[in-house]
Formats: C-alpha cells, structure tokens, sequence
C-alpha cells in the first residue's frame, strides 16, 4: 500500500517541504516541466512560463502585503528595497536549493548535461512557477500558506544583517532606495577628554531618522544607524 500511495503521488516529499498538498498535481508538474523539457518530449505540450509570470505576479503581492503590515514606519522606496531582497532571483534559488528542488524538475536533456537543476535562475523560476500553480489550485491561501512555510529565513535575514553591520545595512538601503547616502552629523559632545561622549544624528535631508550616542564617534554612528534601520522597519 506504501508503495502504491508513492507512484500515485511522485511529489509528496516536496509537497511536505512547501507545507502544501495540490488538490490538482498535474499543475504542480507543469510547474517542474521546464521549456527544454517541452521542446524534447514527445506529447509534452506546455511548459512552467506562463506559472511562473502568474507566481512572480502573486509573490510580489504577498510579499508586499506582509511587509506593509510588518514595517509601519517604511517609506515606499524602503519598502521596494526590502521586497527586492525577498523575491530576488538569489534569495529565491536560495530558497529552492533548500527543497532541493532540482531533484524534482523536468529538463530536457541537454538542459541536464549543462547542469540546469543547479542552475540559480532556473530554480528561481521554478519556485515562481510553483507559487502561480498553488494560486490556482487554491488561490491565495495556498501562496500565503506557503508563504509561511517557506519564507521565515529570508524575513530574518534583513534584521540579522541590521543587527551585525547597521551603517552598511542603512547605506544600502539609502543606495537603493533613493540613490543617496546617509548624512551622519555629531550634535553633541560632552565630557572630559580622556572619556568623550559623542551624540550623532543619522538624517535624510532634513529629516532626522535616528540618533546615537558612544565613546567614539563610530560607535555613536552605528547606534544611529541602528535606530534609523528599526524606523524604517516600524521596529
């Protein structure tokens, strides 16, 4: 019974692994069937292109959803910036080498000979591919269930890398955002000379987004930009 209950479903294993099992499998196959697989296969009439446009759609807005509600004090251009290292090609062969995935696609054989089951965008579309074929097995319940499952390493990856280098995080997001750098300015100091306390403010033109204080200035620039980093992302 084991056996008969795995050749009826060939993709358990990775439905377990994205937290979601396909009322309708053959759109979780078309999914995996990448276009070399079409071109070489006989009776194979369609590939995972037109998922994969749908999942990229469906990912964005699920994406921009949770960050809207998660970072109440981001900016739209934070916001874009934050969605960008979330739905990336990177961030999501990332996420499908962890399903390992590539067991899983179907590629014509040339596409194998050249290593495409590893290869970063192919398993990137793939994962797009499989978000727009759960959306329209169970719409966007499904993609959000998923979503769940999936996507927590990414969600803490941002925060990790304010935490362990804030002045590059925020100089980062101040690149991408708005195509300028953060302005770092000492408003105070105080103390006698061998033990100084130095008061930075962190701004965006006229606007001050954060301000830290320390020994050195560095220290009260990190602090800064810390602050401004936890603003943003309504922290």
């Amino acid at each position: 019974m084991v056996l008969k209950n795995m050749l009826r479903s060939p993709y358990r294993e990775l439905e377990r692994a994205l937290g979601y099992r396909f009322r309708h499998r053959d759109l979780l196959e078309l999914a995996l069937t990448h276009p070399s697989y079409r071109h070489e296969a006989q009776g194979a009439d369609a590939d995972n292109q037109r998922l994969e446009f749908l999942g990229d759609a469906v990912l964005g807005l699920i994406v921009a959803d949770h960050l809207y509600a998660a970072h109440a004090g981001a900016d739209e251009g934070a916001l874009t910036k934050l969605r960008s290292s979330l739905t990336n090609t990177r961030a999501l062969a990332r996420l499908a080498q962890g399903l390992d995935l590539g067991r899983h696609l179907r590629l014509g054989h040339g596409e194998v000979q050249s290593g495409g089951a590893h290869r970063g965008s192919t398993l990137a579309d793939a994962l797009e591919a499989i978000l727009g074929a759960a959306f329209r097995d169970g719409g966007l319940r499904a993609v959000q269930k998923i979503f769940r499952h999936l996507f927590p390493p990414l969600l803490a990856a941002p925060a990790q890398a304010w935490t362990e280098n804030p002045k590059g995080a925020l100089q980062e997001l101040f690149q991408e955002a708005w195509k300028a750098n953060p302005e770092y300015c000492v408003t105070q100091e105080s103390g006698p000379a061998h033990a100084r306390t130095y008061t930075v403010e962190v701004r965006r033109g006229d606007k001050v987004l954060g301000v830290g204080a320390g020994a050195s200035k560095r220290t009260a620039e990190m602090e800064a930009a810390r602050r401004a980093l936890d603003a943003l992302r309504g922290g």
